[in-house]
């Protein structure tokens, strides 16, 4: 293990793996290091790249300096490009690929970004999130009550059926999601603005010139289909790709030959 010290001096941890040009992979919401689909992807992309996975700050073995605001999270990002060298490709995941785009909008240096389903909500194809949904986190959050953020996010956020959020604390992981509770309203930072049901605004990302890959899954809900499909319509330098029978929690074996194919272009 590694560890970069972000702008406002927060230990940022990190692995290295494989050899090759430098990917960094971006996890979603209350993934880290210790409980990712990233790891597998990890593994198979460190065949021909030297992938670099990290605890986001407030999780796993990084830490979390106050008060949180998403420039850090870049700043972290930042950090970690900067470790990595010149030419990084960069991938996110869910939230994480929200925290990607506003790092690349930023004018974090990368030379390709690669999105899978970042969880926006354009249309009417799905309820928005209440108008409170940042507040209402904040407060959980701050009352100490882990669990029923966990709930508020899953049901209101992810749109999980009641009755499956109710079976949740049955799981093993539950109580690793409740250790990483605190960092949910984190990700709602970079998603919520683009989570209201309406189109993104024209000027969305402007800044996002570099080569880019939005994919979605063949079994996904519809509403983060259309997003991922709208994103790439958006974008500058934008390509659309659907990856058939992948859901929202992709499988790196359906992934990792599309991603590894974008990311190589230019080696």
């Amino acid at each position: 293990m590694g560890k970069v010290i972000s702008a406002d001096g927060t230990s940022i941890a990190y692995t290295r793996a494989g050899q090759g040009p430098a990917v960094i992979l971006v996890d979603g919401a209350m993934s880290y290091r210790g409980q990712s689909i990233n790891t597998d992807l990890a593994t198979a992309l460190a065949t021909s790249f030297t992938v670099y996975t990290y605890d986001r700050r407030g999780r796993g073995e990084s830490g979390d300096t106050k008060p949180f605001a998403p420039e850090r999270e870049i700043e972290d990002l930042a950090a970690l490009v900067a470790e990595a060298g010149g030419g990084v490709r960069l991938y996110g995941t869910s939230s994480g690929a929200a925290v990607a785009l506003a790092a690349v909008e930023s004018g974090v240096p990368v030379e390709r970004l690669a999105l899978y389903e970042p969880p926006f909500i354009v249309d009417g194809s799905r309820p928005p999130i209440p108008d409170d949904y940042q507040r209402r986190l904040d407060e959980l959050v701050a009352e100490g009550r882990s669990a029923d953020a966990v709930r508020y996010f899953m049901r209101k956020g992810v749109g999980l059926p009641a009755v499956i959020v109710a079976m949740m604390r049955f799981m093993p992981a539950w109580s690793k999601l409740k250790a990483v509770a605190h960092t949910i309203p984190y990700d709602a930072a970079f998603v919520v603005p683009y989570e209201h049901g309406t189109p993104y605004p024209a000027s969305s990302w402007a800044s996002v010139k570099v080569p880019t890959l939005v994919m979605d899954g063949g079994k996904s809900q519809t509403w983060i289909r259309n997003a991922a499909r709208s994103l790439a319509e958006l974008l500058p330098d934008a390509e659309h790709r659907t990856l058939e029978g992948q859901t929202h929690i992709v499988k790196p074996a359906a992934l990792a030959p599309v991603l590894a194919g974008f990311l190589a272009v230019g080696v």
